[in-house]
């Protein structure tokens, strides 16, 4: 297993992290598999989608109206802070994602980039656990 560092924004930066991943894919020398990646903490999320800046204004448009930072979560009151939309969104999207290995090569579609979406108010410094599970015949 290896840890990917990224820095993020807050308020639902979106982080492409395909070539990280790959990359990590490639010198573990695994020909064919699953590359497994795992946010560690409870307010960002892992996914795929196209590259694309207007896809990802899109997103960010629908998971505010989904679920707005600006109400006021009952989260809220635990620590006082102000990011329970950024738990209920991580939980929506969900922290790991799982993809085949072939040839040493992830496979994903010709415009499927992995994401890394940043659920929380604020920049954070997000560690991904990628493991590499080889194939078992």
């Amino acid at each position: 297993m290896q840890i990917l560092e990224i820095a993020t924004k807050g308020y639902s930066d979106i982080v492409e992290i395909t070539s990280s991943v790959a990359d990590i894919v490639s010198k573990s020398k695994i020909k064919n598999g699953l590359c497994h990646l795992f946010v560690i903490g409870s307010t960002a999320s892992l996914t795929t989608c196209e590259n694309d800046t207007n896809i990802f204004d899109d997103i960010r448009e629908v998971l505010e109206e989904i679920v707005p930072y600006k109400k006021n979560w009952r989260h809220h009151k635990t620590w006082n802070d102000d990011n329970g939309a950024a738990h209920i969104r991580a939980t929506i999207l969900g922290p790991d994602l799982t993809i085949p290995v072939s040839n040493g090569q992830l496979i994903l579609g010709t415009w499927q980039s992995i994401i890394l979406i940043e659920c929380d108010t604020r920049g954070r410094g997000r560690k991904i656990a990628v493991t590499i599970v080889p194939e078992v015949l």
